[in-house]
């Protein structure tokens, strides 16, 4: 897997990252753009081109590589941890995202545009510089102790991954995962990663009194494709054991075939649910490649590094799913696109579930859910 760095006098690889430019945010008042003006030869520590030049790169020990690109963390200082929506077309209403940017580095993420709020781009900077919750367990128990909250599922790993590599180390998941067993809470998980198995314990107890459900996204079965697609994310092969792990310790999992590229990795689609549901999954579910905002850009560059012999066919069947432009955000539409190419697909979809027999994911329990006590809190009257 490559990431192309613009310099001085053109693209230089760099292993290892999904985005290929490091374009400023959209809400940033100024951009930057390198040019060639033939005096110099490009130093191997010419800062990627964006809002945030060269602040996590290292040199590299040999000089003919580009400097390596550090992950980088930050704290977040927000007051809240529960993020609430509306969505018609969402099965929720509240989520969780112990982190803002991801290192699996999907080229394709939604989330990415999110990530110009904090002024930083949606590019590389979405992909290396991270922003973590340390408060979020406390912060979460203060939240559901709330006398006017009101217990449903809370989705984990909604916008960003929760089990992207840097919870190894800070475990914010996990601290989740307690507070939400302890009250007894339930909620879902979707993710890439195999690291979810750190936690089969307590979701193997949340199952059993059927408050916890899990899903592996898994968009392709070609090692090579995923390394160039989602650079950092557990192998197609080691999320289809996560599968089978999960379902073996009686939790229930599902398969998410997401998203669905034409001329990429549509035609895996059939295939994909076969192996997670002989795998032990459950539930299945598949979305359409979206392109939101910067995104778009992105992907582009993306495909023309990686497939420039299908690239325009490609964006031409994007569009045919979206009314003829790059993205629709209507609500529904903008989960499985429209028009003949998009119903297709989605034929493709029911026929498979069908013949391969997913049961459904469960109705999960919310009536042992008990508010836990603030650290703080006074001792009831009637306690």
């Amino acid at each position: 897997m490559v990431l192309i760095m613009q310099s001085r006098h053109g693209p230089i690889a760099r292993k290892g990252r999904g985005a290929l430019s490091n374009a400023a945010g959209r809400f940033e008042r100024y951009t930057r753009e390198d040019f060639d003006d033939g005096w110099s030869e490009p130093s191997p520590s010419d800062p990627i081109d964006g809002a945030n030049d060269g602040a996590n790169h290292e040199p590299s020990e040999d000089p003919s590589e580009p400097p390596r690109l550090r992950t980088t963390l930050t704290p977040d200082t927000s007051r809240t941890v529960i993020s609430w929506n509306r969505s018609p077309d969402l099965p929720f209403d509240r989520s969780i995202n112990p982190y803002r940017g991801c290192e699996h580095g999907c080229i394709y993420c939604y989330a990415r545009p999110s990530h110009a709020w904090l002024g930083f781009s949606p590019g590389v900077d979405f992909e290396s510089r991270l922003v973590f919750k340390p408060d979020a367990a406390s912060t979460l128990r203060a939240e559901l102790a709330k006398p006017g909250y009101r217990c449903a599922p809370i989705a984990l790993g909604t916008n960003t991954d929760p089990y992207q590599p840097v919870e190894r180390e800070l475990g914010i998941t996990r601290s989740i995962l307690e507070v939400l067993a302890e009250c007894g809470h339930p909620l879902t998980i979707v993710t890439k990663s195999s690291g979810v198995e750190r936690d089969r314990d307590l979701l193997a107890e949340m199952a059993k009194a059927g408050r916890c459900m899990v899903a592996l996204s898994i968009t392709t079965l070609d090692r090579s494709l995923a390394r160039r697609m989602e650079p950092r994310a557990s192998s197609p092969h080691r999320r289809m054991e996560t599968v089978r792990h999960l379902s073996d310790a009686g939790i229930p999992v599902g398969v998410f075939a997401a998203p669905m590229i034409p001329f990429i990795n549509d035609a895996e689609l059939e295939e994909i649910l076969e192996r997670g549901r002989a795998a032990g999954a459950i539930g299945a579910s598949y979305t359409m490649l979206r392109l939101p905002m910067e995104i778009a850009d992105l992907f582009r560059e993306w495909l023309a590094e990686h497939y420039p012999d299908r690239a325009q066919r490609v964006m031409e069947r994007v569009r045919d799913t979206r009314g003829g432009k790059d993205y629709d955000s209507t609500f529904f539409d903008r989960m499985r696109g429209s028009g003949p190419v998009a119903e297709l697909l989605a034929r493709r979809f029911k026929l498979a579930v069908k013949r391969l027999g997913f049961p459904g994911f469960p109705v999960l329990d919310r009536s042992g859910f008990v508010p836990p006590r603030p650290p703080d809190d006074q001792l009831s009257l009637f306690c």
